[in-house]
């Protein structure tokens, strides 16, 4: 890849005389790795069934190299709205099996990003204690019902 000429634009004094200049520099060149290490995963989901997750905030990118990659992975069926110890949002992309998660705080500002491949991603997934659980709530309303029709 070649250097990039971005337009800098110079502030004099209170005139405001502005001056466009250019500042050449090389991107880290990021995008093309992590869709490589995206094909790898894939590959590896198809032939052992095992998972992988990308943390693309613990990364180095360049400006505009993170909007880049989720624009080369495009969006896909399915998006969810997660809301379990603050918003997640989950988009599946053009390439079944590989996730873009965002993970937000309060202030709406996004805390992780990520990029999951899987079947479905681990944060959707109920675990056998939430399942128990909502069984035991299931068993408990049809008792009451049960118990409610005998008293009538």
């Amino acid at each position: 890849m070649s250097n990039i000429n971005i337009p800098i634009v110079e502030i004099f004094d209170s005139t405001l005389d502005i001056k466009s200049t250019a500042l050449t520099f090389t991107p880290s060149l990021n995008v093309e790795p992590i869709l490589h290490e995206i094909q790898y995963a894939v590959i590896k989901l198809l032939k052992s069934k095992q998972s992988s997750i990308i943390d693309l905030n613990a990364m180095p990118f360049a400006p505009g190299e993170k909007e880049k990659i989720r624009q080369e992975l495009g969006n896909g069926e399915v998006e969810i709205l997660l809301n379990a110890m603050g918003k997640s949002l989950l988009f599946e992309t053009d390439y079944p099996g590989v996730w873009w998660i965002e993970h937000y705080n309060d202030e709406e500002q996004v805390t992780g990003t990520y990029i999951e491949i899987a079947h479905i991603p681990e944060i959707i997934q109920a675990v056998d204690e939430e399942i128990s659980a909502g069984l035991q709530r299931l068993t408990q309303t049809l008792n009451d019902r049960s118990e409610s029709y005998e008293n009538e």
